[in-house]
């Protein structure tokens, strides 16, 4: 047993390696939606404007061939018309109205009373401009959009409503015409909630539509591990998600329903059931995009048996789609960044939307304290990183610095622990060539003696990594899903703290500073187990080259640190020596 604590420290460096592997698995990186060509096999619903067909006018609603949509004020199947409900309401021409609030910017188009924008003030695109949450597409049905039982838009979708009761923060569209009879507000609250209650007179038989997804990304942010996208709902106590790549269609009943929305890793769409909803449709689509990746086409998910080769490529994304009872809905949605205080100070638990792992209860307090470091102190999220690691090794300073004096006697008694096992290595065997259980448990019963004679505690060294394990995971997700470190630079060519380092150059920096380390620990064991701890360096190099740089820039000042601490110890000790 003398080697007790090498073999824990064994087992906890493989437990790195499983619990990352468990945490963080590979994600298959999502191929890049490609525009399919016109003519190709398609599935037998659209939403949005069919391939091959000429692009609308935003908002417009396009009919497939085959298929009959009906709407009020249109002839139904028996041939009966709905009267129409006051004096007809048809704009002349194709306008878009922009309401605010202090961080939103919405703009809509009375072509269907539909969300064609949803601008974020305060945030913004790697390139500078407002981050937009509404996916850019050629036409078709948009946010706010009405469907029927098929998810077909509804024709009344490509009506010209009329604009009343116009304001900064609100606005009332109406429509009353051949295609129906239609009225739809909106307004920003108090708490920044884009609000929305709409009517159609005398039907039940339609829905509101809000996505396909949210926001635009990147082909690097559709490729990577660390982008999520998915639908999240919050039903009963616990909140829920579904990932796009597992996508699945699924019904909510409004009973006990919170919010459903549509998230990705920093922002969220999210609807909060205000009066008449009967149930939620989480509809899995797959949408096609041409140039810029502009959507053209989004059509709803075939089964798995029926999915073409061609299919499998195109991208996916989730449709919500609000079914309300009787012919009036009324919702209440957040548009935004899962920026966690302010989530958390909204009365609706969408902070639980911020995903920070098992280790929440100590990522929450670490981002808490990196805002008041950025605020306070350095405005700049990389340095305040820093200095978040340096505080963190005070606070862990009394652990260190026993573990240090544990390694430093265990390597001082090695001599004699090698002393009884040489004493006994003839012994662990009978003639028969098993073990001599009998001998074994001397030679351990010595070692411990000697451990109890001389106060050593063979785990004493391993304590401050089991303490590190959750701070490193913690920093993890709180890099992963803090919105705020979102293209926020650190310094050089650091531009984005929560992605990888485009050159490589920190994790390598970081795996040399751990040789360093590890070459300036005390160790005991033979010269075989102190070579397999130094290939534990270049497997974290491994581990952290596709990690975010913000994780990468605290494990790397924590290795200096640590050096710092190591290289004062071993200073002492040489004089002590003296």
């Amino acid at each position: 047993m003398d080697n007790r604590r090498l073999l824990l420290a064994v087992l906890l460096s493989l437990a790195v390696l499983i619990l990352w592997q468990y945490l963080l698995p590979p994600k298959p990186r999502p191929r890049v939606p490609t525009q399919t060509e016109a003519g190709s096999t398609a599935a037998s619903k659209t939403l949005g404007t069919p391939a091959g067909t000429a692009t609308p006018a935003p908002g417009t609603a396009a009919t497939p061939a085959g298929t009959v949509a009906s709407a009020p004020g249109v002839p139904s199947a028996s041939g009966a018309t709905p009267a129409l409900a006051g004096p007809p309401a048809i704009a002349e021409r194709e306008e878009r109205v922009v309401i605010e609030s202090e961080r939103g910017r919405a703009e809509l188009s009375n072509r269907g009373a539909q969300l064609v924008s949803f601008a974020l003030k305060q945030d913004r695109t790697a390139d500078g401009h407002p981050l937009e949450l509404v996916r850019i597409r050629s036409g078709g049905l948009y946010p706010f959009g009405l469907v029927g039982a098929d998810l077909n838009p509804l024709p009344i979708d490509g009506g010209l409503f009329t604009v009343e009761n116009r304001d900064p923060s609100g606005v009332t569209f109406r429509y009353n015409g051949p295609l129906g009879t239609c009225r739809k507000t909106f307004r920003f609250d108090k708490d920044g909630l884009l609000t929305a209650e709409v009517t159609l007179p005398g039907r039940n038989d339609w829905s509101l539509a809000f996505g396909p997804g949210i926001r635009n990304p990147t082909a690097a942010e559709l490729g990577s591990r660390y982008q999520s996208r998915s639908a999240v709902w919050y039903l009963g106590t616990d909140v829920e998600t579904l990932d796009t790549r597992k996508a699945d269609r699924r019904e909510l009943p409004a009973g006990g329903l919170h919010y459903v929305g549509i998230e990705d890793s920093y922002y969220l769409t999210a609807v909060l059931p205000g009066r008449s909803l009967g149930k939620v449709v989480l509809q899995p689509v797959l949408l096609e995009t041409g140039t810029g990746g502009v959507v053209t086409r989004f059509f709803p998910l075939p089964p798995k048996d029926q999915i073409t080769k061609e299919q499998e490529s195109l991208g996916r994304e989730f449709l919500l789609v609000l079914h309300p009872e009787g012919d009036t809905l009324g919702v209440n949605s957040y548009w935004g960044p899962k920026a966690y205080e302010r989530l958390a100070a909204l009365p609706y638990g969408l902070d639980k939307t911020v995903d920070f792992g098992t280790f929440g209860i100590v990522a929450r307090p670490l981002l808490v304290g990196l805002h008041w470091i950025y605020n306070n102190i350095v405005h700049n999220y990389g340095w305040a990183i820093v200095l978040m690691t340096v505080l963190i090794k005070i606070v862990l300073l009394p652990l260190t610095h026993k573990s240090y004096v544990s390694m430093r006697k265990m390597q001082e008694l090695n001599p004699k622990m090698q002393s009884i096992r040489d004493r006994y290595k003839g012994k662990m065997k009978d003639k028969q060539g098993r073990p001599n259980l009998e001998a074994q448990r001397k030679m351990n019963e010595e070692i411990m003696g000697l451990y109890k004679a001389e106060g050593v505690n063979p785990a004493g060294g391993c304590l401050p990594m089991i303490v590190q394990l959750p701070i490193l995971f913690a920093f993890y997700r709180m890099l992963t899903a803090a919105v705020e470190l979102r293209n926020a630079p650190w310094a050089f060519w650091i531009h984005d703290l929560s992605t990888a380092d485009p050159i490589y150059i920190l994790p390598i920096v970081m795996s040399l500073t751990q040789f360093l380390q590890q070459r300036m620990t005390p160790m005991a064991g033979d010269p075989a187990q102190r070579r397999m701890f130094m290939m534990m360096p270049f497997v974290m190099l491994f581990l952290f080259l596709p990690s975010p740089s913000g994780l990468v820039l605290y494990w790397l000042t924590n290795n200096v640190l640590t050096i710092i601490q190591q290289g004062v110890y071993n200073h002492l000790k040489q004089r002590q020596e003296a």
